[in-house]
């Protein structure tokens, strides 16, 4: 049977892991943000202020990725700490857990919006009743009794400009959605653990 004192090593370096892919994680949402911004890697597009509202928001920059950060800097730092410390470590971990949750739940909440609402690109207005010929807006979005997502044939028939702007948008904003997702569980271990290590730090004093 595992001592208490075991476990509580044991918290403290799954604390470490935890931390690490948190890390790790939030590296990867804020590099599928950027390119997102970049669509086709054409820098032209961002200068033009022609970039969906999802991707400027960037809540894979500061939500998945740098609040995700900040808070597996935080879980890592808990790992090292002497089991003399069990309150500390907890206040720590609260805090952390509570500063990855929101960026990871704002980063997954906006890359399923923008999944839903599709890309932003340039279209030919005239098919749906409309006077200008072309314009860039969200050809998907009211898109009726088809769903985009499901239909491929639309990829490449609707938007014009960019290049591949729907598989672009589906590749970058399901690995945000992923992404995000692993680290909402992420932290659900990690609290997992936390209160674990908490209780076994406290009946090794008893």
């Amino acid at each position: 049977m595992l001592s208490f004192s075991r476990v509580t090593a044991c918290s403290r370096t799954c604390s470490r892991f935890i931390g690490l892919s948190l890390g790790t994680a939030s590296l990867f949402a804020a590099g599928a943000n950027i390119a997102l911004l970049f669509p086709s890697w054409d820098v032209t597009y961002l200068t033009r202020g022609l970039i969906g509202k999802h991707a400027m928001l960037g809540s894979g920059l500061w939500g998945g990725g740098f609040m995700v950060l900040v808070a597996a800097t935080l879980i890592s730092v808990t790992g090292y700490f002497s089991k003399s410390a069990p309150c500390l470590r907890m206040l720590i971990a609260l805090l952390s857990s509570g500063l990855a949750l929101l960026g990871a739940l704002v980063c997954f909440v906006t890359s399923g919006v923008a999944l839903k609402d599709g890309p932003f690109c340039m279209f030919d207005v005239s098919s749906f009743n409309q006077t200008q010929a072309w314009k860039f807006g969200y050809p998907f979005k009211d898109l009726p009794n088809r769903n985009y997502l499901y239909d491929r044939s639309l990829w490449t028939s609707v938007c014009l400009e960019p290049s591949k702007a729907v598989v672009w948008h589906v590749a970058f904003f399901s690995t945000l959605l992923c992404i995000s997702l692993l680290q909402l569980l992420l932290v659900a271990i990690h609290l997992i653990n936390s209160i674990l290590g908490l209780f076994c730090s406290f009946c090794e004093k008893c």
